[in-house]
């Protein structure tokens, strides 16, 4: 995959699989500026496995929730670098309990954290990618999006909006060339992964078929995949990386 000189924005790049998708994007010669919203060490991590590598990569502490997050991300690579090939959005925030039980602040903040936030960095991400005709969006979603999961239907809710969300963006995108597509995990070993009982947890490798959670750069993988020349023929698709728990087709 030849990602020779260009430029990509990764939200949620200082933990799990923000972090592997920066890394993996870094280590291949993509400039990346990702954004963290309050691990300043585990960004400064990040910035030292990409130093590591070799490759080249900034941070920024921002809240994805915040509209104007999105302009500055945006800015700041123009700024830095010229151009926007690629935007990754990782960022992403879970929790767990049952409906009767879910606050208005925790569904709101759940919603705006992994669904709105995705509206406002893909709304400022796209002028620069039109200029050039040319741009790949990866958004992450889950599998909660199709099969639902107690107590998480909030985080259910966002997911399946950010694929809805997605297929209507790689419609109205594509006449410049800019494809739009999202990413499913299933259980992936993150700290996200730890706010789902262990029981649940112990339910759900059963019944993956390589019996396993997945590992963030496995994820990671699908992700450059489809931000690469190689996937240029698809968009408005959504890839699950769930070690074939669901199999839907």
């Amino acid at each position: 995959m030849n990602f020779t000189g260009q430029v990509a924005i990764v939200t949620g790049g200082s933990r799990g699989i923000g972090q592997a998708v920066v890394c993996d994007l870094a280590r291949r010669g993509v400039r990346v500026l990702f954004c963290y919203r309050e691990r300043t060490q585990a960004a400064a991590e990040t910035l030292a496995m990409v130093a590591e590598s070799g490759g080249v990569a900034e941070a920024i502490q921002a809240d994805v929730t915040n509209p104007a997050t999105g302009p500055v991300l945006v800015s700041a690579a123009l700024e830095l670098w010229g151009q926007l090939d690629i935007l990754v959005n990782c960022a992403g925030r879970v929790s767990y309990g049952p409906i009767s039980e879910m606050s208005t602040e925790r569904w709101r903040d759940i919603l705006a954290t992994n669904m709105t936030s995705v509206y406002y960095t893909c709304r400022a991400a796209l002028r620069p990618m039109m200029k050039r005709r040319y741009g790949r969006i990866v958004n992450l979603s889950a599998l909660h999006a199709t099969g639902g999961f107690p107590g998480q239907a909030d985080y259910s809710a966002a997911t399946a909006g950010v694929q809805g969300f997605t297929r209507s963006l790689a419609r109205e995108a594509a006449a410049w060339s800019i494809t739009v597509n999202s990413v499913a995990p299933g259980f992936v070993q993150t700290e996200q992964l730890q706010a789902i009982p262990g029981e649940v947890r112990a339910w759900g490798e059963e019944i993956i078929a390589l019996r396993r959670a997945g590992r963030p750069e496995e994820v990671a993988a699908a992700v450059v995949f489809l931000s690469s020349s190689m996937a240029s023929y698809i968009t408005g698709h959504t890839l699950a990386v769930d070690g074939g728990w669901r199999m839907t087709g």
